[in-house]
């Protein structure tokens, strides 16, 4: 699966509103949206966006529910 891409952020006063390709996906405010400025600056923005948004979870979910085993 490829590498998210596609999320942008910017601070509004103490609020970080997220982007997905221009379209904001989410705020986050209070102490999520300074653990989230925390975690930004150590690890992979990108992905920690798209796991904040739900954006993460693209590909086989479709094929995996319509398993036999899944089914019920």
């Amino acid at each position: 699966m490829p590498a998210p891409c596609g999320f942008d952020y910017a601070m509004r006063g103490d609020d970080v509103v997220i982007r997905h390709h221009g379209v904001t996906a989410t705020v986050l405010r209070g102490a999520r949206a300074s653990d989230f400025l925390a975690e930004v600056e150590t690890g992979d923005a990108q992905l920690l966006m798209a796991r904040l948004t739900g954006n993460y979870r693209r590909g086989n979910e479709r094929t995996a529910r319509q398993h036999p085993r899944n089914a019920g």
